[in-house]
């Protein structure tokens, strides 16, 4: 083998090499999107200003309604909770938020009991959804970025879920 033949073995060798590398990196990036969507199908819901009902949403790989949404103008991830009474924000979160805490109670979680604050978010949206003077929770206890938006906010609309699908739309005047 002369040093030419050598030479292009070895662009050959670098070229497959590459290839190889690319194919992965394009793998990694594919199955990262693949779980991503799973884990969270609603994070191209609406946010702000262009309020579509009724709201559809997918329920998560974990069997979880998670959605995109926003507290006092600022980005917070959701996860409804129909049985939460108030908008549950983790302490360090709520600290992010600027949310003062009010008086101290008890709350009775699926983890049992845990103490607290009462607050209130001056403003709370879903999938272009707003609502003003939502009551809420300050919870220390709880870690995370994932607010519980329970019925504070949710008592706003009916609510319907049919497979793997929860629907919110206005809440009927009785």
């Amino acid at each position: 083998m002369n040093s030419e033949d050598k030479a292009l073995r070895r662009i050959g060798l670098g070229m497959m090499l590459a290839f190889w590398l690319l194919l992965m990196a394009l793998g990694v990036w594919w199955f990262e999107r693949l779980i991503e969507t799973r884990q969270y199908p609603n994070a191209n819901l609406a946010v702000s200003g262009q309020a579509s009902l009724p709201i559809t949403l997918q329920r998560n790989a974990s069997g979880h309604f998670v959605a995109p949404g926003h507290i006092n103008g600022e980005p917070v991830r959701f996860l409804l909770d129909t049985g939460a009474s108030l908008v549950a924000v983790p302490g360090n979160l709520a600290e992010r938020l600027g949310l003062e805490p009010g008086a101290s109670a008890d709350f009775f979680t699926a983890n049992g009991r845990a103490r607290g604050y009462l607050t209130m978010l001056d403003q709370v949206g879903l999938g272009g959804v707003d609502a003003y003077d939502v009551r809420g929770s300050i919870n220390p206890g709880m870690h995370g970025d994932t607010v519980l938006l329970g019925m504070s906010f949710l008592h706003r609309f009916d609510i319907q879920i049919r497979g793997t699908q929860m629907t919110l739309s206005p809440a009927q005047a009785l």
